[in-house]
């Protein structure tokens, strides 16, 4: 694996805390999908929180890029 460390899966209530740290806000929730905004940001987040399940591991990268948010903020 090249050296690079492997990604650890989080909660999705987890990585809701983190997205309004950075600023986001939750604009809604729609059955166990909160969708975030961020004023002056036209893309929108959608967290799946479904009880203890972590997030996807690639659903997790995704958003992480979408946030612009690092590894290490985990």
């Amino acid at each position: 694996m090249d050296g690079a460390c492997r990604l650890n899966a989080i909660l999705g209530k987890r990585f809701c805390k983190i997205l309004e740290a950075h600023g986001w806000n939750c604009a809604r929730i729609n059955g166990s999908h909160h969708i975030y905004t961020k004023f002056g940001e036209v893309i929108r987040i959608t967290v799946p929180v479904h009880g203890n399940e972590d997030l996807k591991i690639g659903l997790l990268k995704s958003m992480m890029k979408l946030a612009d948010i690092q590894e290490y903020e985990l």
